[in-house]
């Protein structure tokens, strides 16, 4: 755990080469600090990098905490990032996590070197918002800002009991009757493990955390993606019905430096299955540090 100045905490999981080059990883909506892809421990290893999966406040280990907008996040990043002591890094985020790896590129671009949004939720008000079904949370802001807390507070009370037994039955489920495009990657058992981890684990202790992303998605972001000068690289899936594939291709034509790669027949987690070639993409844009890192063996 990470202590903020406040006395909040934020819990994180590292995965990867310690000495290597440090990327955040930004977990879904739920999710916690294990939900990254099952190969991206060993890719993150074989390339010299430093794994470290945040979690956002009221999930796993991190005390509970409502943003006001998600450009917030970025000023908790960036306290992480100093007890740390990383100087320069990157940022990934799944799902819910991709706002904020467009927040910290906005506000601390002189710590962050690139981004990677995987199958990322693109604004739902304001007028970047982006065009698709999400839309419909922009209304629902007051209403979410008022039940945030009682609402968390009440999924935990009544899910916590059913979480240990009903976790994996339910998964196996949703494996098996979920979005087409995702099944095969949902059967793998190093899927299971990691979704049941968040369900079992990080989940019972901060039901609040998904209800206050939630609500931050429903707001204005804070910030333009117009303005985001670091360079972000979209991935998202074809075949998305989570997240429509339309977020991703709005936000590319929003900000400056980006780049969208659909993948064909790609479901939403479609990212799950690139991360060979997301860090590949991410240590290109870091050449200078990476040139200097593998010749001396030292982190940046």
């Amino acid at each position: 755990m990470v202590e903020l100045a406040d006395g909040r905490v934020l819990g994180y999981a590292e995965f990867g080469d310690r000495a290597g080059l440090p990327v955040l990883w930004f977990h879904g909506t739920p999710g916690a600090a294990k939900q990254v892809p099952p190969e991206a421990p060993s890719a993150a290893r074989d390339r010299g990098i430093r794994l470290i999966g945040l979690e956002r406040p009221g999930t796993g280990r991190s005390t509970a905490h409502q943003y006001g907008r998600v450009l917030d996040w970025a000023l908790d990043v960036r306290q992480v990032s100093d007890r740390l002591g990383l100087e320069r890094f990157a940022v990934v985020g799944l799902s819910g996590g991709g706002p904020f790896v467009l927040a910290c590129a906005y506000l601390i671009p002189e710590r962050v070197v690139a981004g990677a949004v995987l199958g990322g939720i693109g604004p739902t008000a304001g007028p970047e918002a982006a065009p698709g079904y999400t839309r419909l949370l922009a209304p629902f802001a007051p209403l979410l800002s008022l039940i945030a807390g009682p609402a968390g507070l009440a999924m935990t009370w009544v899910l916590r009991p059913l979480a240990a037994v009903a976790a994996s039955p339910v998964f196996d489920l949703y494996a098996r009757l979920g979005p087409g495009p995702d099944r095969s990657v949902l059967a793998r058992p190093d899927m299971k493990a990691a979704f049941l981890h968040d369900l079992t684990t990080a989940i019972p202790h901060g039901l609040r955390a998904p209800v206050y992303d939630l609500v931050l998605f429903a707001r204005h972001w804070g910030f333009s993606l117009r303005d985001v000068r670091v360079p972000i690289r979209f991935w998202h899936g074809a075949d998305d019905i989570v997240v429509p594939l339309s977020h991703g291709v709005h936000q590319a034509e929003l900000v400056p430096d980006a780049q969208l790669t659909v993948v064909p027949g790609g479901g939403h987690f479609a990212g799950y299955e690139t991360v060979h070639e997301v860090f590949d993409t991410l240590l290109a844009l870091w050449p200078d540090e990476v040139h200097r890192h593998r010749l001396e063996g030292t982190a940046v």
